[in-house]
């Protein structure tokens, strides 16, 4: 297959990059870098069958020669990715997908939503299966991703429906693993570097918010998976381990000796989920999919990554 990625210099990209070319398959990346980075791909640099383009997807695609399948992974994906980019963020979930998915009708490829979790918002039906169609704010500070996300599930739909293009759409839950942004702002990273720096965790509220974290690679799996399927409508691609947030950063401090604890500040964000965990009955149905890594295992192969990226930034001794 030759497979188009946008976002490919991101956290997620990268790793479906690594996975396509171990397949055999030729990778092109694209990417604008406004939150991916180089050195995510850097390893890939001189790979016969990888190639990279430096292209803001919100303009129009042009990819010379046939594409088997395009996987549209380009979007900022924390939340102080959508305060600091809120426009952008809306732009490449409406625009950028709608440029995408042209592309796919245009090259007759296959085409790979990657949508998220947080189409369900503050759910108020929990676990959260993929017919659950969610509680968002709409006007709220986390409603140009929520909204951007909800928005490519439609137009996607739309391609399909219409156009006849073979569409399929991952949500994806909370990931974690190499290759994550310092500066994410999310809880992973956060806790990882504090607890490396031996400093206290810090949890927003009293830390009874709950979140389902999986490591990349089974992500990876996941996505792979349901591409090959038949599978047209939405799939949910998480670990059901739910922790709340105090739990997961007890975790952490145990993996990386902590002793610093945790200390309690008051609610970061509007409308940040209390709850959070995926229904993965479909996925095991359809694609014979569940995670492999538990949360320490997973965290036990991130946090070496985290401990060598500081080391190198000179951030620790």
């Amino acid at each position: 297959m030759r497979v188009l990625i946008t976002g490919g210099a991101g956290f997620l990209g990268s790793h479906l990059s690594d996975r396509f070319l171990a397949e055999g398959h030729t990778v092109i990346a694209m990417d604008n870098l406004i939150t991916g980075s180089t050195d995510n791909i850097a390893h890939l640099a001189g790979h016969p069958r990888f190639t990279f383009i430096n292209h803001d997807v919100t303009n129009y695609i042009f990819v010379e020669g046939p594409l088997d399948a395009i996987l549209h992974f380009a979007s900022p994906a924390s939340p102080v990715d959508y305060l600091e980019l809120p426009i952008q963020t809306l732009k490449v979930g409406a625009l950028g997908t709608h440029k995408a998915l042209g592309l796919a009708k245009d090259k007759k490829a296959r085409f790979l939503l990657a949508s998220t979790s947080e189409i369900y918002g503050d759910p108020q039906v929990h676990p959260q299966p993929e017919t659950y169609y969610g509680h968002v704010n709409t006007i709220g500070v986390r409603g140009v991703y929520d909204e951007a996300k909800r928005f490519a599930e439609a137009i996607t739909m739309g391609y399909h429906r219409y156009h006849g293009v073979e569409t399929r759409i991952v949500r994806i839950f909370n990931t974690y693993g190499p290759r994550m942004r310092l500066r994410d702002g999310r809880v992973v990273p956060n806790f990882i570097q504090q607890a490396l720096r031996k400093e206290p965790l810090t949890c927003y509220g009293d830390g009874a918010q709950t979140r389902s974290f999986q490591y990349a690679d089974d992500l990876v799996e996941g996505i792979y998976r349901l591409l090959h399927s038949d599978e047209v409508e939405p799939v949910n691609i998480g670990n059901p381990g739910e922790f709340t947030i105090k739990q997961f950063a007890e975790v952490i401090n145990q993996l990386t000796d902590n002793p610093a604890g945790i200390v309690f500040k008051d609610q970061r964000t509007q409308d940040d989920p209390q709850v959070r965990q995926p229904d993965i009955t479909k996925a095991k149905r359809v694609l014979g999919w569940e995670p492999r890594f538990d949360v320490e295992e997973g965290l036990r192969r991130t946090i070496p990554w985290f401990r060598e990226e500081l080391q190198r930034r000179g951030e620790l001794s």
